[in-house]
């Protein structure tokens, strides 16, 4: 049985610890990434850290066993935008998040 699309959505630099903002799973997932993109927000495609994060409710934080695998996207997002740690406690425009998907 083939797993349904999914997608996550975690938001950073309002707190101190990424939290899931939005997730969900098929037409939802797709209007996510949608949106998302939309937006000029990062989307990768990484199936072990979805697993992760979908244990997660909306509004939760991520747990410290997450804490790696979030940095290194969340690395690759400033590196993407010209941001360095610190940047995210600038104002709303320069908000960093991520989503993640996974191909139907």
């Amino acid at each position: 049985m083939k797993s349904p699309f999914e997608a996550i959505a975690l938001e950073y630099g309002q707190r101190k610890t990424p939290r899931v903002v939005a997730k969900g799973q098929a037409e939802l997932a797709h209007r996510i990434i949608q949106e998302a993109k939309r937006q000029g927000i990062y989307v990768a495609e990484d199936p072990q850290l979805l697993a992760l994060l979908s244990k997660l409710d909306v509004g939760e934080e991520i747990t410290q066993d997450m804490y790696t695998a979030v940095a290194v996207i969340l690395s690759w997002v400033y590196w993407l935008k010209g941001m360095q740690p610190g940047d995210e406690q600038m104002p709303p425009a320069a908000k960093t998040a991520s989503s993640f998907g996974k191909a139907p």
